[in-house]
């Protein structure tokens, strides 16, 4: 890894870090559904970013893919954004109830 993509790789660790740390202090003072599932989708953003900096150390061994598919190469990269999709289908409902 040379130094511009080691300085890019860990700028997005730390920038995940924070988000995720700041999505931690919001799960704490709020149980809004919506919120909630917002917050699920930025640490496991973050979780993903992680492994894939992991896995491109060597450190954690890429799992068996099933087929010719890595499964976690393309189910880690998703997880987020179904937590958002889930958010944001909460908060459609919500303002259709009848008031």
């Amino acid at each position: 890894m040379d130094s511009e993509q080691a300085i890019v790789v860990f700028s997005r660790l730390l920038v995940g870090a924070l988000a995720a740390f700041c999505a931690i202090v919001l799960w704490s003072r709020t149980r809004d559904t919506a919120w909630m599932l917002v917050v699920g989708g930025t640490i496991t953003a973050y979780g993903e970013k992680l492994y894939t900096v992991l896995n491109l150390l060597g450190i954690v061994a890429p799992l068996p893919p099933i087929g010719p598919v890595p499964l976690l190469a393309v189910v880690l990269p998703n997880i987020p954004a179904m937590f958002y999709i889930s958010a944001f289908l909460v908060m459609v409902a919500r303002s259709y109830e009848i008031r």
